[in-house]
């Protein structure tokens, strides 16, 4: 077995810090960190996530009010362990070229497009964490039959847990955080063939 290279060892017997990041060049793209612990993408993107967080990127951001913007892959600051990378978010903030990472407190949206390899992580692990943080918003985007189905959730605030505010298909019409009205099947680019089903 052949040993993992120096920099995969955290620097302290508490793991890894969400600040030590931004000074692991040799990681990998995307590196999250989850309780202390760095987590790779290792498995190829497929065409149809990446084009999902291109185009739902870019409806966003054409809808955020004044003082928002939306970013796609940048990591947030939950905590001291936690640094996760959500596939797009909505912040209360102005862009800044150099900014690596989002705090917590800004965040008003976050939404994971699952793939196969992250699957447990969006619906179970971000979904208890970016509720015990206090995000407002969370949307997890799954592919039904090619096509986008969004999952909106909502924190409860007595249990600190988020539960499910609606399931949309083909268009997703909220008035929170801000209005929002998506052509969900228009996301993606449309397969020969393809119908929903009724």
């Amino acid at each position: 077995m052949s040993e993992s290279p120096h920099w995969m060892h955290p620097p302290r017997i508490e793991g890894w810090f969400a600040e030590d990041l931004d000074h692991l060049p040799q990681a990998p793209r995307h590196t999250e960190l989850i309780d202390g612990a760095l987590v790779f993408r290792m498995s190829p993107q497929r065409s149809w996530h990446s084009r999902a967080v291109t185009a739902l990127t870019a409806v966003l951001e054409e809808t955020v009010p004044d003082g928002f913007l939306a970013e796609r892959e940048m990591t947030i600051r939950l905590d001291r362990r936690n640094r996760p990378e959500p596939d797009v978010k909505v912040a209360r903030a102005d862009y800044d070229p150099d900014r690596t990472f989002f705090d917590v407190a800004d965040i008003a949206l976050v939404v994971e497009v699952v793939s196969p390899e992250s699957a447990d992580r969006d619906r179970v692990v971000k979904s208890r964490k970016y509720a015990e943080a206090g995000i407002p918003h969370y949307w997890v985007i799954e592919e039904e039959d090619g096509l986008p189905v969004v999952h909106v959730h909502e924190p409860d605030l007595p249990t600190s847990a988020y539960v499910a505010a609606g399931i949309f298909r083909e268009r997703l019409e909220r008035p929170v955080p801000f209005p929002v009205d998506i052509d969900l099947d228009g996301l993606v680019p449309a397969r020969k063939g393809r119908k929903r089903a009724d």
